[in-house]
């Protein structure tokens, strides 16, 4: 700061005289010319002669309003009038009491008013310019230019929270001046944000024009995750009613759909005028797996419940994979292309048939060809193909039937049907979850999943049970269907009859959560919540008891608050179990809501560290075995709300990128310092906050844990891996799985996991995701989510589940399953090729004028595949898209403005 900046004494002549001839080294001819100016008006202001007051005033305002300087600096006019600051407050306090003219006044504390930006004294500015509202009709607030307006904007929001009821009427008059300037400006952020700070949202509506209105929404939709609750959802019901103002369905629905609200999504979707509209509106229901009643004689019904149905997905996917040219059947053998390995490792080891691998190759065949309706393995000689499986094989090897038949609700059931007459009740049980895979993320108003399985929920095969109760599960995934729910929570009282193991028990809570995931189902609750209560010591010890929880959890996924009541009412349960079971239910109930203080609140569990069971040292005679299993047991159970802490800490961090790197870096520290169970725990979640989205530094942390002494973190690191490139047939992945495939050929659990790994990377031969987030990543599907969900949970214990008998769990990733396509349609639905360009998408929020929303693109004509965090635009005029967001199924109309 010169010396010509500081504050001055009061008076105009006792300026020391050693410092004038600094000053003139300083400054300019013209600005020593301004500075004598001005300094006289101020003289003359100190004066008694009122009459030139308003002159001097008018003159003093016309100067400040003139000085247009750089932006880095402050202008002339306001730095040479800095030393007067004090003294022009003694000015307008002395004509407070001296002169009645209202004009005088006003002037006065305007010019102090926006003297007080430069002084950063409290709260100057904002007082002088109230003073100046009471004194007549200040002049319009934009007059003395943008940086004074968001200089009172500051001073509003910090002295908003503590001003009183009286003073903040006064301070709502401005915020109503400063609104509508900022608007005009092009400075729709900074409305936003004093908006927030004062807590007054419901202003914007009467401020935003048609033009506006699609920056502040995403400026809106971009500050939720780092707002804390409640505030998120008012944000997003501010940008919701605003979009209904301007008739925006499709983004209207998005947000309805972001709040999880059924009585706005119903709003929307029946007041929407245009049937192609409406037809886009229910595609995204579909995409979200929302089915609405339509009303009796609603138009067109039967084609918009068609779309709502998922029923056409099928179709249409295999319309994508015909134009792509990969409707070619593959075999686990194209996928491994162990023909690529160092002859060496085949020197000495015979091509031994062994069930484990055949397993691994059935669910490889049924991850690669999923969705095309056809493979080399099970529909050319399937009978051949079960019996290379053992008893369970045999199950999973004739489900993944289902995978490849997915979603072809009419055709796919017969080729499954002659399973269900197989003299093997393995193959019976398999075929029944078949069923249930097919239907997965698809209604059919004729129900035939309920239809084939209903009868076989209270089988006396266990293995059956298990089959239809869980093929329900995935068949009516995000349903909430009351019947359904009725029809499996028959199993838990028919104890009496026996066969309700403590499998079926987890099994029948996994499916009612899958059924009723995020709908705080009471009758579920209840049922859930009194099971967990009763259970015993033992039963508790059980590893299928985390399914229990995980199905209570699912039931209020992403409904945050509302989960209250339901931990409050487990707070009965023994200790380890209660923290497990709490934090299990909270970490789903705040899952993708990136809420920094659960995270914070997890990573304290973590970083517990459980004391062994010390046995009493009196008498040494007493360390027997039977201690020695207590103080295993002891730190089993402790160690098991930890795991799931660590599973929490990526759900909650999902979908929010700093969260999720921030959870990245957290995870490292993990690894390094913790308990082995958390250890365990960490790939699995590294591969949750990465689903399908193969980032290099995660793939090099999972890769260097796939060779761990522990074998756990290894089955569990290679597993992630495979999660990480869901779908992608990522390269450099494959070729790293091609390696390890090679490094564990001597270890039959390894290589199993290495499988399906490569089978997940191939998923539907590189065309389907298993990303829960899909509309340019702004939505989560609770229902892939849960499925996520299930099979990570399973993974807690890998070699009692997955490694067991109960790999089965493997196809909970079903729900998950969805084609990252576009593909375009005319407003008949009939498909439409058109140009789109493709490109990384970029985040434009708050940029100036119309910026560019891509980078680096590519021309492709429709139907085009997406990867993650690309996004799609017309690059034709010839038609316009009825949403903004390109992705899935788009609804496009003629453009009447076209001119080829």
């Amino acid at each position: 700061m010169t010396n010509t900046e500081k504050p001055q004494p009061m008076e105009v002549d006792q300026k020391k005289p050693e410092e004038k001839p600094e000053e003139k080294q300083e400054l300019s001819d013209e600005d020593e010319q301004l500075q004598s100016e001005l300094n006289k008006l101020v003289e003359t202001l100190q004066q008694e002669k009122s009459e030139k007051y308003l002159d001097a005033l008018k003159e003093l305002a016309e100067k400040i309003r003139a000085s247009t300087t750089s932006m880095t600096s402050v202008p002339k006019p306001l730095k040479f009038m800095r030393p007067h600051y004090d003294v022009m407050k003694e000015v307008h306090n002395n004509m407070t009491k001296n002169i009645k003219d209202k004009a005088v006044l006003k002037l006065c504390a305007e010019i102090i008013s926006v003297l007080a930006m430069t002084m950063g004294t409290g709260k100057d500015c904002l007082v002088y310019r109230l003073l100046c509202d009471e004194s007549g009709t200040a002049s319009p607030i934009g007059e003395w230019g943008h940086e004074y307006v968001r200089h009172l904007s500051g001073e509003i929001a910090s002295n908003w929270h503590e001003a009183s009821p009286q003073f903040r009427e006064r301070l709502e008059v401005l915020i109503e001046q400063i609104i509508p300037y900022n608007m005009a400006h092009n400075a729709e952020a900074e409305a936003c944000d004093l908006l927030m700070e004062v807590e007054k949202l419901s202003l914007l509506e009467k401020y935003v024009d048609e033009s506006a209105y699609p920056r502040v929404c995403l400026y809106l939709q971009s500050c939720v995750p780092y707002v804390p609750d409640p505030e998120n959802v008012s944000l997003l019901k501010c940008a919701l009613s605003l979009s209904k103002k301007f008739n925006q369905h499709t983004q209207a629905m998005r947000l309805a759909l972001m709040l999880n609200d059924l009585e706005d999504i119903k709003e929307i979707f029946f007041s929407c005028p245009d049937l192609a509209t409406q037809k886009q509106l229910a595609f995204m229901l579909g995409r979200q797996q929302v089915l609405l009643e339509l009303p009796e004689g609603t138009p067109n019904a039967e084609d918009i419940m068609e779309i709502m149905s998922n029923s056409l997905l099928n179709n249409h996917f295999l319309n994508l994979a015909r134009e792509l040219d990969i409707m070619e059947p593959k075999t686990p053998e194209d996928v491994y292309k162990s023909h690529l390995d160092n002859a060496r490792a085949h020197f000495g080891s015979s091509n031994i048939d062994s069930a484990r691998q055949n397993l691994a190759a059935s669910f490889v065949n049924g991850f690669v060809n999923a969705g095309f309706g056809q493979d080399k393995l099970l529909m050319e000689d399937g009978n051949k193909w079960l019996y290379k499986n053992k008893e369970h094989g045999m199950f999973s090897a004739t489900a993944s039937l289902g995978l490849i038949l997915l979603w072809d609700v009419d055709g796919g059931l017969t080729p499954i049907d002659k399973y269900l007459y197989s003299s093997e009740d393995h193959i019976k049980a398999g075929a029944l979850l078949a069923c249930g895979i097919v239907n997965c993320g698809v209604r059919n108003e004729v129900d035939p999943a309920l239809a084939l399985l209903s009868d076989y929920v209270l089988h006396t095969n266990t293995t059956m049970r298990i089959g239809s109760i869980l093929g329900l599960g995935l068949a009516y995934a995000g349903s909430n269907r009351t019947d359904v729910i009725e029809l499996i929570s028959s199993t838990f009282s028919s104890d009496k009859r026996g066969g309700l193991t403590n499998e079926v028990l987890g099994i029948a809570a996994l499916s009612l959560g899958l059924i009723a995931v995020g709908s705080c189902n009471p009758d579920v609750t209840e049922r859930l919540t009194q099971i967990i209560q009763e259970r015993t010591e033992s039963d508790f010890r059980d590893t299928f008891t985390k399914f229990l929880f995980l199905g209570l959890g699912l039931v209020y996924l992403g409904r945050q608050e509302a989960s209250e009541a339901c931990i409050a009412a487990l707070a009965v349960i023994d200790e380890p179990y209660k923290s497990t079971v709490t934090t299990m239910v909270e970490i789903c109930a705040y899952a993708g809501t990136g809420n920094v203080l659960k995270i914070q609140h997890l990573l304290h569990i973590c970083s517990e560290h459980y004391e062994p069971y010390t046995p009493d040292t009196s008498d040494k005679s007493k360390k027997d075995q039977n201690e020695q299993q207590q103080k295993e047991e002891r730190e089993k159970d402790l160690s098991q709300c930890q795991a799931v802490a660590v599973l929490g800490i990526a759900l909650i961090a999902l979908g929010e990128d700093i969260g999720a790197e921030m959870a990245f870096r957290s995870f490292g520290n993990l690894l390094r310092y913790c308990e082995p169970t958390i250890r365990r725990a960490v790939p699995l979640a590294l591969g949750l906050i990465s689903v399908s989205n193969p980032k290099l530094n995660i793939l090099d942390t999972l890769s260097k844990f796939s060779h761990d002494s522990d074998s756990e973190v290894a089955h569990n690191a290679i597993f992630a891996m495979g999660l990480v490139g869901a779908g992608t047939n990522n390269a450099r992945l494959a070729s790293m799985l091609r390696q390890l495939a090679q490094y564990h050929a001597k270890d039959p659990n390894n290589l199993f996991m290495v499988r399906i790994a490569q089978g997940l990377t191939h998923l539907g031969k590189g065309t389907l995701t298993l990303s829960p987030y899909h509309s340019d990543r702004q939505l989560m599907s609770p229902v892939a989510l849960a499925g996520l969900m299930a099979t990570l949970v399973a993974f807690l214990d890998v070699k009692n589940i997955i490694l067991s008998r109960s790999h089965y769990l493997l196809y909970t990733l079903a729900t998950a399953m969805q084609p990252r396509m576009l593909v375009t349609f005319d407003e008949n639905l009939n498909p439409l090729t058109v140009p789109v360009r493709v490109g990384v998408a970029v985040d434009v929020v708050g940029q100036a004028g119309k910026p560019k929303t891509i980078t680096g693109f590519q021309t492709h004509t429709t139907p085009v595949l997406l990867a993650m965090g690309e996004r799609a635009e017309l690059a034709t005029e010839e038609y316009t898209s009825v949403t903004p967001v390109m992705e899935g199924f788009v609804i496009l109309q003629k453009n009447p403005n076209y001119k080829p």
